[in-house]
C-alpha cells in the first residue's frame, strides 16, 4: 500500500542487569527484549530497526535455542 509509514522498532539484546537502564537514557524504552541472541531474535528484526546489544554484536555466535521474548504492551 502507498503511502504507509514504515515505524521502525527498537531491540535490546541480552541486557540482564543495570546496563539495561543506561541503554534506556540513551536509546529510550525498547520495543522488544530479546534475552538472548537467536534465530528468533533475527526473525523479529527488520531493516529499518535498531538493534542494541549489551554484549557483542550481530556477529556473535546464536543461540543453540530460541529463547523467550518480552513485547511491550
Amino acid at each position: 500500500m502507498e503511502g504507509l509509514a514504515v515505524r521502525s522498532a527498537i531491540h535490546f539484546v541480552g541486557f540482564r542487569d543495570e546496563r539495561y537502564w543506561n541503554a534506556v537514557r540513551v536509546w529510550g524504552r525498547p520495543d522488544f527484549i530479546h534475552y538472548v541472541w537467536d534465530r528468533r531474535a533475527q526473525r523479529d528484526i527488520a531493516p529499518q530497526d535498531t538493534v542494541v546489544f549489551a554484549n557483542g554484536d550481530a556477529d556473535q555466535h546464536l543461540g543453540k535455542y530460541n529463547g523467550p521474548d518480552l513485547v511491550k504492551g
